[in-house]
């Protein structure tokens, strides 16, 4: 049987991993589709000077539109990253009747919804398996794997350069900058972290991975984002105190009111599984009524992780070349027709128990203060630990865990503590999930 031509946009990182898979295992991957594939054109800026590709068997370009209106190219492998031309293409593709991979969550969380929409009519494939979790066959498992369940909630690591940071502070008592300038050396982090350490990329994956689950809508917009740049050393060292771990996690969960859709820091128990997901590596843990929990685990990024992930999107795709698009496995996991209206929640409404860190002067009965502002407000207080000062410093750490609460109760409780004057700065606050227990 005739081979099956791509057409690669972008040897960068994933790109260049990518092709080094397709090329070191081409004759595997013909024994298991029962077919070849061959990167045929192949797009790049200086790609001249790649040593990847025989250019005497591949057209290389630094054009990208070259590659997808290449009457020869069935694939298009979009690996460029980005927004606006990123999409620009991939539509282009679409258009051009050809199917696409790509491994671009945020071209797939802002502007997923349009291009389905032209690939359903157009009758193509859009993979993008890559887009979440790197190597981990995560939305794979969750159209596929889990399609029998309903799920109820998920809850990630998504994110490896924040993960690595929180790692370096509870491991070796860093401080956030600090490790955040080896990442950046070490290039898990980019010049500009904001994305990565903010939350924005995680909430990019999230938002896909909620709409796979529940069949709703591309969201990102309303996908509540906290990063980890505000959490400091003696967070880490109180939660491990109090026998948590503090994780960038994202959230999303189907409740009778509505969809949670949340990225923020989080203190998990130490005993969870998914607490000892360490370095820059990922999981995702996901809750069914059939299955119960399952845990995910792998690389979340690197070349030949990801490349794993996009060259198991175009076997995926080569198989179904010839199918009819009924036998085909939905792009978001649901028929059209069956997609859910119900709402994301604002955070205000999400209830969650909290860990509060606040710096008050060494007084008598601020404790007793701050407790009476809680019972107010409906606030129950789990566990308090109220360290001594140093010697000379008149301030003191009061830390305090609650149970559950709703975050618009938690809001104006604590508007009302930092307006005390024995209270110095603003309450930390970092939410706690406990992501096993009743939810």
């Amino acid at each position: 049987m005739q081979a099956v031509k791509v057409g690669l946009l972008g040897l960068g990182t994933v790109g260049g991993g990518t092709a080094t898979v397709l090329v070191r295992n081409a004759e595997e991957i013909r024994c298991k589709l029962g077919r070849g594939i061959e990167i045929s054109h192949a797009a790049g800026l200086g790609i001249a000077s790649q040593t990847i590709l025989d250019a005497s068997k591949v057209k290389l370009t630094e054009d990208a539109f070259e590659v997808v209106n290449d009457p020869e190219v069935q694939i298009v492998v979009e690996l460029i990253g980005g927004y606006t031309l990123a999409k620009d293409l991939v539509m282009q593709a679409i258009a051009n009747g050809k199917h696409v991979v790509t491994a671009n969550k945020a071209l797939i969380a802002t502007h997923g919804t349009e291009i389905f929409q032209a690939a359903n009519t157009k009758g193509v494939n859009v993979a993008y398996e890559a887009a979440v979790a790197g190597g981990i066959p995560i939305i794979k498992a969750l159209r596929e794997g889990l399609a029998g369940n309903h799920v109820q909630w998920i809850a990630g690591i998504i994110n490896g350069t924040g993960n690595f940071i929180l790692t370096e502070m509870r491991d070796k008592g860093r401080a956030f900058d600090d490790v955040l300038k080896e990442a950046q050396a070490l290039g898990y982090a980019e010049a500009d972290p904001t994305f990565d350490v903010e939350g924005i990329d995680a909430a990019h994956k999230l938002t896909i991975l909620a709409s796979i689950a529940f069949g709703i809508e591309l969201q990102f917009d309303k996908c509540y984002t906290e990063g980890i740049s505000k959490i400091t050393t003696d967070d880490v060292n109180y939660a491990q105190e109090l026998g948590y771990a503090i994780k960038h996690l994202g959230i999303a969960r189907k409740t009778a009111d509505g969809i949670e859709l949340r990225v923020h820091p989080t203190l998990i128990p130490k005993k969870r599984l998914i607490a000892n997901v360490d370095g820059v590596m990922n999981a995702v843990l996901v809750q069914g009524d059939a299955v119960g929990p399952t845990l995910y685990y792998g690389a979340g990024a690197g070349a030949e992780p990801t490349a794993s992930a996009v060259v198991a999107d175009i076997i995926d795709t080569v198989r179904t070349l010839d199918a009819p698009v009924s036998q085909k496995v939905p792009l978001l996991g649901f028929q059209s027709d069956c997609m859910s209206s119900v709402a994301v929640m604002p955070v205000d409404a999400v209830d969650t128990a909290c860990y509060l860190r606040m710096t008050a002067l060494d007084k008598p009965g601020v404790l007793a203060e701050v407790s009476e502002v809680f019972a107010k407000h409906n606030i129950s207080i789990e566990a308090v630990l109220q360290k001594e000062p140093e010697e000379g410093v008149d301030k003191v750490h009061l830390v305090l865990l609650t149970q559950k609460v709703k975050e618009s109760n938690m809001n104006a409780a604590l508007a009302e503590v930092e307006s005390f004057k024995e209270i110095v700065d603003s309450v930390a606050r970092i939410r706690v999930e406990h992501l096993g227990r009743k939810q």
